[in-house]
């Protein structure tokens, strides 16, 4: 399993796709979060990360399913998965190892904004002025949001050989869970089926993340979406004659 997590790790950091989403990305949110006036916290003037941490999960829609469409998409088309399947792997053990790989790769990318953080609390008024805890829940939440949209890229990777289909697809399905259920809590309001929705919807959970309080209902709730995609993808790569 080490071995294809760190085949399918270096492939990634090898793939100048991998470096031109996490370029783009880190960009796309620097200017939104110093340069631009109407998202600029220079112009906000207050000492806090709410409007990176909005912007984030956004991106990721896109970020993450760009990493995620060739995992099994390109072994699909290139007829390597037989040879990858002869190997004394389970299907999970392959499955698990291009799961972590793109995970890790997610992080990477979180990474560097770290010295956001770091900028901010420079600047604040007096010095250190954020509320650490919230930072640092909403970062633990990100990293599992980043690992719920891994685990649709990984299955929308999984149903199709053609990689634009599987990044199209997982678009779809993240922006689903994370911002349909809303639309859907909104539509029901007043009724049995909006507590429903609402408990269904990614971004509810990583909104009570944000706060910095860290709940076991949470934390839960992304394990069990993650296992309910990897355990789809199972099923799919499974039952599948390559």
């Amino acid at each position: 399993m080490y071995a294809v997590f760190k085949r399918e790790l270096f492939s990634l950091l090898n793939s100048l796709m991998a470096y031109i989403t996490i370029g783009v990305f880190l960009l796309v949110s620097g200017l939104l979060l110093w340069f631009f006036p109407d998202t600029s916290i220079l112009e906000y003037g207050y000492a806090e990360m709410n409007g990176f941490f909005s912007l984030v999960p956004f991106l990721f829609m896109f970020l993450i399913p760009a990493m995620t469409m060739r995992s099994f998409a390109e072994e699909r088309r290139e007829g390597t998965y037989v040879l990858l399947a002869s190997r004394p792997l389970t299907d999970w053990q392959i499955l698990l190892a291009k799961y972590f790989a793109c995970l890790i790769l997610v992080l990477l990318a979180l990474l560097p904004t770290l010295l956001y953080y770091y900028t901010i609390v420079q600047l604040g008024m007096p010095r250190g002025n954020i509320d650490g805890a919230a930072v640092a829940g909403s970062y633990i939440g990100l990293s599992l949001l980043g690992g719920a949209f891994a685990a649709i890229g990984i299955f929308a990777s999984s149903i199709t050989k053609n990689q634009v289909i599987a990044f199209a697809v997982a678009v779809f399905l993240s922006f689903i869970a994370y911002s349909g259920f809303d639309a859907l809590a909104k539509i029901f309001a007043l009724g049995m089926l909006e507590d429903v929705f609402v408990w269904l919807s990614v971004n509810e959970h990583f909104q009570s993340m944000s706060r910095g309080v860290l709940d076991t209902r949470d934390l839960a709730y992304f394990i069990s979406f993650i296992l309910l995609f990897l355990g789809a993808t199972k099923l799919v790569i499974g039952g599948r004659k390559w």
